[in-house]
């Protein structure tokens, strides 16, 4: 799990230490369903053309910002409460602003994560996830969660209990894939969650690998590749964003990168054949965004440096080579992977150099934001470099129809979807009941 921040040692964080990671954390990353025929492979979502009498909203958005309310649009933390107005000591000891919704105000936020925490039940989820878009007044916001099934189930409590990846990949059915993501995104955006960070790419290929595991589809690069594809079309299906991770690929490592800094020994040649495929297929597959994983790769990039804060591997590699024009976002930079050569507001400038457009749960909020903006305006970080990541965030929330108004979720139809006799069936399908 990601390591709790330094200076604070307020009584609840260790329950959210947790980053958007693996093994009872996140994502090892955030480290926090009937079948048809596939549809025609689709690229990732483009603005559509524009007219002269109809001004590109993705630009009009852009112009309309600050410098400081574009660099708060890269953030992503944690907030503490069950409502957009709870008062917690942890966000005052964290941010400086007592309830999530100053904290939103405060940094001009582009998305949040939400953890067990933040669950109670579906109508409080609700409530909060509404009264977080009304916080954010200018550009709605991303919400997004860790909800990969399985072992990493941050709405375990009110979701339907789908078996994780491990046990579908076991079934070789790629329908089943599909449909599971499918069920799993129609229950997030009934609860106002419109990303998330699943499904995990790495192909497993180290029994002992501490953080991916059961979390990966398998270790055959050809079946996991098809399953992640699947799995991406199925996110689509219910208008949902989904995250490839963890790339260049986090699934021949004996470190945890939430505690650690991992060395993957492949060669470019081993690279190729074993940790790309998936992320290619989920790129064919059209998937909106793209988690780096706190590895060093030294065949890919030599220096030291783990993955996120790579321009060789998220900029040369992921960009250049793969092609991929989406959002790539950091796993938690609150873990010890992404923290052991520089400290936490020099993260967060090399991360944005290095490619990266969402900052995910910044060790210290603060210093990180202070630290980015310090950037731009003595222009190491240009802007231009900033609005293309600007770009690529509101482009994503564009395609989701989260650019024009904030969506408004329905306590009523969340009870309608969560848990529903054909989620049900689904889930006793997968696991052969």
């Amino acid at each position: 799990m990601p390591h709790s921040p330094r200076r604070i040692a307020t009584a609840g964080i260790l329950t959210i230490a947790l980053a958007a990671c693996a093994g009872g954390g996140g994502s090892a990353g955030t480290t926090p369903p009937g079948s048809k025929a596939a549809p025609p492979t689709r690229s990732t979502p483009q603005r559509p053309p524009q007219t002269p009498d109809k001004p590109d909203p993705v630009k009009s958005a852009l112009a309309g910002m600050s410098v400081a309310e574009k660099v708060g649009q890269l953030f992503m933390p944690v907030l503490y409460g069950t409502s957009a107005s709870s008062v917690s000591g942890e966000n005052h000891a964290r941010y400086g602003a007592q309830t999530p919704a100053k904290v939103i105000r405060k940094y001009h936020l582009g998305g949040v994560i939400l953890f067990p925490q933040n669950v109670r039940s579906s109508r409080q989820v609700v409530d909060l996830t509404n009264g977080m878009q009304r916080a954010a007044k200018g550009v709605p916001l991303l919400v997004a969660t860790d909800q990969e099934n399985g072992p990493v189930s941050r709405m375990s409590a009110l979701m339907t209990d789908f078996p994780g990846a491990g046990e579908i990949g076991a079934k070789k059915d790629l329908s089943l894939s599909r449909a599971v993501a499918a069920a799993t995104g129609r229950e997030l955006r009934a609860l106002g969650v419109n990303l998330d960070f699943a499904p995990v790419a790495d192909v497993n290929v180290n029994p002992g690998n501490p953080v991916i595991g059961r979390r990966a589809f398998g270790d055959d690069p050809k079946k996991v590749a098809k399953m992640v594809s699947a799995a991406v079309k199925g996110f689509d299906d219910a208008k949902i964003a989904a995250t490839a991770k963890h790339f260049p690929g986090h699934g021949d490592t004996t470190v945890d990168s939430h505690s650690g800094l991992p060395v993957i020994k492949h060669t470019r040649a081993e690279w190729e054949r074993i940790d790309a495929p998936p992320f290619k297929a989920a790129i064919a597959a059209g998937v909106d965004a793209v988690m780096s994983a706190h590895i060093v790769f030294p065949k890919l990039d030599p220096s030291g440096d783990p993955a996120t804060l790579s321009k060789p591997i998220l900029t040369g590699l992921l960009r250049e080579k793969l092609g991929f024009k989406g959002v790539i976002s950091t796993d938690a930079l609150n873990m010890g992977g992404a923290r052991t050569k520089y400290d936490d507001g020099e993260v967060a400038v090399r991360a944005v150099l290095a490619g990266a457009d969402l900052l995910l749960m910044p060790n210290d909020l603060p210093e990180a934001h202070r630290a980015v903006l310090a950037a731009v305006k003595s222009g190491r970080i240009s802007e231009q470099r900033l609005d293309q990541s600007v770009t690529r965030l509101l482009t994503l929330k564009l395609s989701k129809g989260l650019l024009a108004e904030a969506p408004v979720a329905s306590a009523e139809e969340a009870a309608r979807v969560l848990r529903s006799a054909e989620h049900r069936k689904l889930a006793a399908r997968v696991s052969g009941g």
